[in-house]
């Protein structure tokens, strides 16, 4: 058995050594090339970033280090996090360290509550989360290592601090917010028996007699804890913790990015969809009306939500994930149902035209259902669901760096007259 800490000091010097032999040997070479319609178009494709914690390819989705996204239900995000900063699952011993010291740091402070109380009523739920993470900079071991001097070297030993202190916290929070904003009555206290996501799932309060929803959180903390480093929450993290700002300001910067319409809400908009067409179909749709319907969507000029993907080709592994959870928990569920339908029909029809390269479903497609039938209902709060599972990636990202000694994040910009003059030339 080891604790986290001692498994990345044993890593981090192997990493290290590794990284600085391969520039040092191939420093000078291409790794990519860069056209005018990518430097307009959000530089998308461009590779320019490095991160260890995850991949996402066109034929396989989502792999974090080596694993598989399809190979991750049924692991915790105990085992997900130390996976995602080592490299490698724990032990039984290690995993049940790991959550204990979790447990150990989870007392979120009085004067959190006290700040959000004194929002207003109405405020965003991620304004609230967000909000609470930033009010809690203070407590930043690393600005305090920061200040005494602490060597480069051993940056990522405070910052690893912060992580394991902000994580462990983010489930009170998100379940706190969510009770407080919507009116659900008084904040339930964590239950210590209980793994990081599903105490989640236990704090939001919501009738549970089976466990499932426990199981649920469990999985959707799981699925959406990194997606590489070049999406909006994860690049706006790492370029804030780039200038060694703490976690606690880069969280919340990568979060409010999250916030946006682009990035953390499609699950809800994916929902929003689902239930439009059962209300136009007076309930569960035919395959029949299912397909007419795409078809009048697709030809007013609008997308049918949640299908196709910037970089996958093929089912995204996590909505696959998802499906078969509501397959096996919640098969008759009339929003499940439907969900489930759509996938058997838009595929088909989104074939059929020519300028889409990607049919298949995102992972957006189908959450939404499930937290739907649980009672959480309020869709405003969806990406607040989404922040405390990618906190994992966002947070472990920034250890990694520190301990990798990468430098500020500083690309050249260039002016729309200076790109004429060199294309033309």
């Amino acid at each position: 058995m080891a604790t986290l800490k001692e498994t990345l000091a044993k890593k981090i010097p192997v990493w290290r050594d590794e990284i600085a032999a391969l520039v040092k040997e191939h420093g000078d070479k291409e790794i990519s090339k860069v056209t005018l319609k990518q430097v307009y178009g959000g530089m998308r494709g461009v590779r320019g970033l490095v991160c260890d914690t995850s991949s996402v390819s066109a034929d396989t989705g989502l792999v974090i280090r080596d694993v598989p996204c399809k190979d991750l239900p049924g692991r915790t995000a105990e085992e997900v996090l130390w996976l995602l900063l080592c490299g490698e699952y724990p032990d039984k011993a290690s995993h049940d360290t790991l959550k204990a010291e979790l447990q150990k740091r989870n007392k979120v402070p009085g004067y959190v509550w006290d700040v959000l109380a004194a929002m207003p009523k109405d405020s965003h739920p991620m304004c609230m989360f967000n909000t609470a993470i930033l009010c809690m900079q203070k407590e930043s071991e690393f600005v305090k290592a920061y200040n005494a001097g602490v060597k480069k070297t051993e940056y990522w030993e405070s910052t690893l601090e912060d992580c394991l202190n902000l994580l462990a916290k983010l489930p009170a929070i998100g379940a706190g917010v969510y009770r407080m904003r919507f009116n659900k009555g008084p904040r339930v206290p964590s239950d210590p028996k209980l793994d990081w996501g599903a105490d989640y799932g236990h704090m939001l309060g919501l009738n549970d007699p089976t466990g499932t929803l426990k199981e649920l959180t469990r999985l959707y903390m799981v699925l959406h804890s990194d997606h590489e480093s070049g999406n909006v929450s994860a690049f706006s993290g790492a370029t804030v913790a780039s200038a060694l700002s703490d976690l606690y300001y880069a969280l919340s910067a990568g979060l409010n990015g999250l916030a946006g319409p682009l990035h953390g809400l499609a699950n809800q908009e994916c929902l929003a969809w689902i239930l439009e067409t059962m209300k136009k179909f007076n309930g569960v749709p035919t395959e029949k009306q299912l397909e007419d319907y795409a078809w009048e969507t697709l030809n007013a000029g609008k997308v049918v939500p949640g299908y196709g993907h910037a970089v996958l080709r093929v089912t995204d592994p996590r909505y696959t994930a998802f499906l078969e959870f509501g397959k096996k928990h919640i098969p008759e569920d009339p929003v499940f149902k439907t969900v489930a339908r759509v996938f058997d029909v838009v595929p088909k029809v989104l074939k059929q035209i020519e300028k889409i390269s990607n049919p298949w479903p995102n992972v957006d497609a189908g959450s939404g259902s499930l937290l739907y039938h649980y009672g959480l209902t309020e869709f405003p709060y969806y990406t607040v669901l989404f922040s405390v599972s990618r906190a994992m990636g966002i947070c472990s990202q920034t250890v990694l760096a520190r301990a990798m000694g990468y430098p500020i994040t500083r690309p050249k910009s260039s002016t729309t007259a200076w790109l004429k003059k060199t294309v033309s030339a």
